[in-house]
């Protein structure tokens, strides 16, 4: 079994600005209103801020949140980025203009078109030299850079922040790899017990018992994301925000995680 402190949560979904929205509309249906429609992570320079696709905003942006909470200075922390589709509209791009008109390739485009983007964007901006992992696992990706930074706090890391996020599909895409609106979440874990703050345990199974199934979207951030290809990653922000001791995970062909939450 894998165990991890949850320092710190950051949170950024279209019409719900941080956290502290997400929780409000779990526990009392509430919605704050004049929500800004991108996200703006100060960690980057203005210009860099200009250039940053959308995905790469809504990642830094939940990233700096969870950094901010946990009281955690963002150059120290080793990272995982994870994404279902990483940047679409550019990859939507890059394979029009290839298509196309293959010389016309902007520089700039090409350069966010990789899927550690947004981890480049964040050791960029806040100056870290420590270790950061990207990765990508289709509908389990949540569930899988999950399972990726607790393995790194077994392995010694003190403590590892935990990015993952999606933005909405572009061109043609969209057709067989949809999402819609932007949605990022960051949990900055670490080994170190501490009263007061939840704790993550995580046990791999083959089967969850019951079924073999993945269960439908039930909370309202579920709900409200739903279309989002990051939404797998909502029922466990659900369940800390409100007190649930157990969550099952699907985490890939025959793997399932069972999720134990300790709020005391």
């Amino acid at each position: 079994m894998l165990q991890a402190t949850i320092e710190g949560i950051g949170f950024w979904g279209s019409g719900l600005a941080d956290w502290d929205s997400a929780c409000a509309l779990l526990r009392t249906g509430a919605v704050a209103q004049d929500t800004a429609r991108r996200p703006s992570p100060q960690v980057l320079a203005a210009n860099e801020r200009r250039r940053a696709p959308l995905t790469v905003a809504v990642a830094l942006e939940a990233a700096m949140a969870a950094c901010e909470a946990a009281d955690r200075v963002p150059s120290t922390l080793s990272s995982v980025f994870t994404s279902t589709h990483g940047e679409q509209s550019i990859t939507d791009y890059m394979c029009t203009t290839l298509a196309d008109d293959p010389r016309a390739i902007s520089p700039t485009k090409f350069h966010n078109s990789v899927h550690n983007a947004a981890a480049g964007y964040w050791t960029i901006g806040t100056g870290a030299h420590t270790p950061s992992t990207a990765i990508s696992a289709g509908p389990h990706s949540f569930a899988q850079g999950l399972l990726e930074a607790m393995v790194q706090l077994q392995a010694g890391e003190e403590a590892v922040l935990l990015v993952a996020y999606d933005g909405p599909g572009s061109g043609a895409l969209a057709q067989v790899a949809p999402s819609e609106g932007l949605l990022g979440v960051a949990l900055v874990l670490s080994r170190i017990a501490c009263a007061g703050l939840p704790t993550l345990q995580l046990e791999v199974h083959q089967q969850k018992p019951g079924t073999t199934a993945g269960d439908e979207p039930t909370g309202a951030l579920s709900h409200r994301l739903c279309a989002n290809a990051m939404q797998p990653a909502l029922p466990l922000l659900e369940a800390i925000a409100l007190d649930q001791e157990e969550l099952w995970m699907h985490a890939g062909h025959h793997q399932w995680f069972r999720l134990g939450i300790q709020n005391d």
